[in-house]
Order: structure tokens, then C-alpha cells, then sequence
């Protein structure tokens, strides 16, 4: 069945400037920090002796490739504890949950005014990824570098739907603000791309059900097979000692 189906005809000249409209803001997503997320935060100013005291210690790590010791250096990463705060160097605990990338790298900068002239923040969700269950070609989970993909893309990247998959219900299962939620969506619609789910956030779980063609099949289990096996060399007994 194919994807994005049209739920009517309508060319682009005949689109109206409010549907154009809503098509750029829906575009503009962002995910949200999350309790549990790890964040990079770094901290950068002209002098960098000023902005160091706000910044984690490098940790080193080791890593073996083959015969070879690759020492590496990796920047510790700031927990969003349950209460939606994280430990600053300096400024002390500063909430950052229910904020998009960008308001945090502003509240941030806020505060660091008054320590650091014109201070440049950068921050990046480490442990954003999505999990992909159910009727795809290869079910797990993916880390995302980039912050941002859509439901398509992470079916992309698990080796699309087989045919046995349900494209027309396909749940999304998504946790805000410590509480979960439930969604279907229907891929085969070009409304979908609308959808609050057509962006995924972190930590999302896709389950991909099976249409009727798998479930009436997993009905047929072993006991049956074996069944049927005794029962046609049964026959083939009976068929024999007849003739």
C-alpha cells in the first residue's frame, strides 16, 4: 500500500496563504528536554579562562581498536534529574525540562551575563533515540545525532515495514511530563505529515502491528503442523491397507 496518499486533489496554486502558512510552522519542530535526557553543554567566550569554570572536566576514556589504545577525550554530560534540573558549574541547579533546545541555550545565556561578556552556549541532547518494535525488518533501537526525525525516517532506518505490517495503525508511544501516551497513526495519508507524531521526540517507542494475514497464520501454530502431519500419514496408512 502506498504511503501519503492524498485525501484530495489539490494543486498548489489553488492552496490558500493560511495552508502554506501552517505548512512552514509545522515544519519548524524542535524537540524538548526531557527528564532522564544527558545534555552537552558547553560554555564559550573571547577568553576562554572566563567561560572555563563553567564548563565539565573532559573525562578521559579508552577505547581498544584491534591492537591499537586510542586514548579519547569525552566531555561529561549534565542529568536532567526528575525534577526537570541540572547541576551548573557555578550558577547551582537550573531547571531546563519542558524548554526546547534553543530557550535553554537563551536562559542559559541570561545568566551568564553577569559573569561573561557576549558568552556563546551550545547544547545537544546525547541519549536521544527511538525504538522501532513490531512487524519492520530489523526492530531496535536508534541513537539520532541529529535531534530531530520524523516517524518515516525511523522506519527507514529499520529496514521499513514488512509486508505484514499495519500501515494504517501504526502506535507511537511517548512519555511527557511523566506521563504516557498512546497514539495511531495512519502513514498512508498525506495528512499525516501534519500530525504531532510525524516528528518524533526522544525515547519514543514505534510498535508496527500485524495486519490479519499474519495474525490468521500465527493461529496455525506447531501443535497444528504436527497435527495435520499425523493425520495425513494416517491416511496414507488407510489408503494403503484398502488398496
Amino acid at each position: 500500500m502506498a504511503y501519503l496518499q492524498p485525501s484530495e486533489v489539490k494543486s498548489e496554486k489553488n492552496l490558500k496563504n493560511e495552508d502554506i502558512n501552517e505548512k512552514k510552522e509545522k515544519s519548524l519542530y524542535e524537540p524538548i528536554i526531557q527528564n532522564d535526557d544527558l545534555l552537552h553543554i558547553i560554555v564559550s567566550a573571547e577568553n576562554p579562562e572566563v567561560a572555563a569554570p563553567y564548563n565539565l572536566k573532559s573525562v578521559s576514556v579508552n577505547n581498544v581498536t584491534g591492537n591499537t589504545n586510542i586514548n579519547q577525550n569525552q566531555l561529561e554530560a549534565y542529568l536532567v534529574d526528575k525534577n526537570g534540573e541540572i547541576e551548573f558549574p557555578q550558577l547551582g541547579k537550573m531547571k531546563l525540562a519542558g524548554l526546547t533546545r534553543l530557550e535553554a541555550v537563551e536562559k542559559i545565556k541570561k545568566q551568564l551575563t553577569d559573569y561573561i561578556q557576549n558568552p556563546t552556549v551550545y547544547i545537544s541532547i546525547v541519549n536521544f533515540k527511538v525504538s522501532v518494535l513490531g512487524e519492520v525488518t530489523r526492530p531496535g533501537s536508534h541513537t539520532i545525532s541529529s535531534e530531530r526525525i520524523t516517524l518515516l525516517e525511523a522506519l527507514s532506518l529499520s529496514g521499513d515495514l514488512t509486508v505484514y505490517g499495519k500501515r494504517e495503525n501504526i502506535m507511537v508511544i511517548r512519555e511527557k511530563s511523566g506521563e504516557k501516551t498512546i497514539a495511531t497513526v495512519d502513514i498512508t495519508k498525506a495528512d499525516f505529515i501534519h500530525s504531532p507524531y510525524y516528528y518524533l521526540s526522544q525515547n519514543d517507542v514505534i510498535y508496527v502491528e500485524a495486519n490479519r494475514v499474519k495474525m490468521g497464520s500465527s493461529l496455525v501454530g506447531p501443535s497444528v503442523t504436527v497435527g495435520l502431519s499425523v493425520l495425513s500419514i494416517a491416511l496414507g496408512i488407510i489408503l494403503i491397507a484398502v488398496n
